[in-house]
């Protein structure tokens, strides 16, 4: 490598950490003392602590005694309901959606959204998530917030059929206008809400809409077994099978939860698996007693990427990707009743490399090796509950905390150093959330966005 850097080249050296190694297949493992080199936003170089040749750099981080590992990724979350977070709690599906979410989400302004946005994105900067997918209302207002935060996103906004023409058409204009915003970190997808709430001809305009524009389409769809089974008695076929008639799986979809999956949706998911993924987001099916939980075996089986997810804090309660990802390991073990499914490799690459994948993004993200996007974490395994250390990667499995996360690099910037928000101001954004609050919390005026009733 030459240690002259053209004066425009933005370079950032991590120093002295050691680095998990995430393959497509088989066994991650972990490279001891690395220095990993960034050069506009792209990893250069990763190397040897102390090889040949100086490395000249802007901005040195020094990771010793930290282990770098690809910035997580939340494949589905709706990040505004961070401000209802616990407002909606020991209550039924359609009570948490007709009687508190979806009346509370009636009082939300665009103001209100970009709050809501910017602290969710403070949360997941400071749990080591570098990119999530969304799916909400007033998307420019999440997408600004990307843009000032420094985090990647894609955005799928949300619409329901009961909107009408006007709502489908800004939906495709943000689209248009924000797709490779802010220098590319922004992506988007169509949004439609679901099968039960979107209607077939508006599900094709959309699905031909993201064909035109390169798009996929980010949807809800057999969320628990109840809807697919309410399906089949009044359509006679699958939410599955309707995404394949509408073009939705055609266009390529991201798949939010997928629990009620069925074995006779398992060919025509297959028949897309190059651009089909689903997420899985297992606490909130906990939370509301749904069983079965996302087919998870079944699916890689089938060729689909199956990626780790949240969903709003107004269910998941957190943003914390850790905590997903601990779950996925544990339910599925417990599901197809085998404790060597599951493995600790397979769900680290299901929070990385599958949630890149799901995000579109497999190209840019979801590995630490040269030629990918500087998306770097740095943990610290050092606690108590990590030690003894016998094995990193089961620690960041079923032992490490958010809190363990140290500092967070997207794109070669950095978002938090030694634990230290720099592009948040947190306790100003605490305070006009709590000035917010309780009127966004008021259901006593009967409004609500939408009735739940698949």
């Amino acid at each position: 490598m030459s240690d002259r850097t053209p004066p425009s080249t933005r370079r950032l050296l991590v120093s002295g950490c050691d680095v998990l190694r995430v393959p497509p297949e088989g066994e991650c493992d972990v490279l001891r003392a690395q220095d990993i080199v960034v050069t506009d936003g792209v990893i250069e170089e990763i190397r040897p602590t102390g090889a040949a040749g100086a490395v000249h750099a802007a901005e040195v981080i020094h990771g010793r005694g930290l282990l770098a590992v690809p910035g997580l990724v939340n494949a589905h979350t709706h990040s505004p309901m961070v401000l209802m977070r616990g407002a909606a709690e020991d209550v039924t599906v359609e009570g948490w959606f007709n009687d508190r979410v979806w009346p509370m989400e009636s009082n939300l302004t665009a103001a209100d959204v970009r709050l809501g946005a910017r602290l969710a994105c403070a949360e997941m900067i400071r749990s080591g998530v570098t990119a999530f997918a969304d799916h909400y209302f007033f998307p420019e207002q999440i997408a600004e917030a990307v843009a000032e935060t420094g985090l990647r996103a894609d955005i799928a906004p949300t619409y329901f059929s009961s909107r009408g023409q006007e709502a489908l058409e800004e939906t495709v204009k943000f689209a248009e206008t924000w797709h490779g915003g802010a220098g590319g970190r922004v992506t988007v997808s169509l949004g439609p809400h679901a099968p039960y709430t979107v209607d077939d001809g508006d599900l094709r305009i959309l699905a031909d809409h993201a064909r035109r524009l390169g798009l996929r389409v980010h949807i809800h769809a057999a969320e628990h077994l109840e809807q697919t089974q309410s399906s089949l008695e009044r359509r006679g076929i699958t939410p599955v099978r309707v995404l394949h008639e509408t073009g939705v799986l055609d266009a390529g979809a991201l798949i939010a939860h997928g629990c009620g999956i069925v074995e006779q949706d398992l060919p025509l998911l297959a028949e897309y698996a190059d651009r089909t993924a689903v997420a899985c987001c297992p606490k909130v099916y906990l939370k509301h007693a749904l069983s079965p939980l996302t087919p998870v075996r079944e699916l890689l089986g089938a060729g689909v990427t199956v990626a780790v997810g949240t969903d709003g804090a107004a269910g998941h309660n957190t943003l914390d990707v850790w905590e997903a990802l601990r779950l996925v390991a544990l339910t599925q073990k417990q599901a197809v009743r085998d404790a060597t499914w599951m493995t600790v490799s397979d769900t680290l690459r299901l929070a990385v490399r599958g949630g890149a994948r799901a995000l579109g993004l497999q190209q840019d993200i979801g590995a630490l090796e040269p030629g990918m996007r500087g998306d770097i974490v740095l943990t610290d395994l050092s606690g108590l509950h990590c030690r003894p250390l016998h094995d990193p990667r089961a620690a960041l499995v079923y032992s490490a905390r958010a809190s363990d996360v140290r500092t967070v690099v997207v794109d070669g910037r950095v978002l938090m150093r030694d634990g230290r928000l720099l592009t948040v101001d947190v306790p100003a954004l605490l305070d006009e959330a709590d000035a917010r609050v309780a009127r966004i919390l008021d259901t006593s005026h009967g409004r609500a966005v939408q009735h739940y009733d698949p």
